[in-house]
């Protein structure tokens, strides 16, 4: 099973208010996968283990400009950002990632698994 990191929506993701998530890589994915939701994944010092968060489903994942979320607060809320606009969410993404507003990006959007 693949780790997929979320360091910076670590709570978020504890307390189950994010369902999407956009991402440079990820294009492989397909609905149905378990992912297991990692605090980090890498940059981890001597001595630190990957922290499991919890199992997640896939959902789906579809590729988009980044620059399309504009006019779509409700994809902040999904992404687990609640007091963002999108604006705000895409300097952000840009800034951690260092791209562009014109960047082709999977969204994936996932469930939480309890299974």
């Amino acid at each position: 099973m693949k780790n997929m990191s979320f360091s910076m929506t670590t709570e978020q993701v504890r307390r189950r208010e994010k369902t999407v998530t956009r991402r440079l890589g990820w294009s492989d994915l397909q609905p149905g996968t378990l992912l297991q939701a990692v605090e980090k994944g890498q940059g981890l010092k001597k001595g630190e283990h990957v922290k499991p968060i919890c199992l997640i489903r896939v959902v789906s994942v579809r590729q988009e400009r980044l620059d399309e979320m504009h006019g779509h607060r409700a994809e902040c809320f999904r992404e687990g950002f609640l007091d963002m606009t999108p604006t705000e969410f895409i300097d952000m993404f840009c800034e951690a990632n260092r791209c562009g507003y014109g960047e082709t990006v999977n969204r994936i959007e996932f469930e939480y698994f309890d299974g």
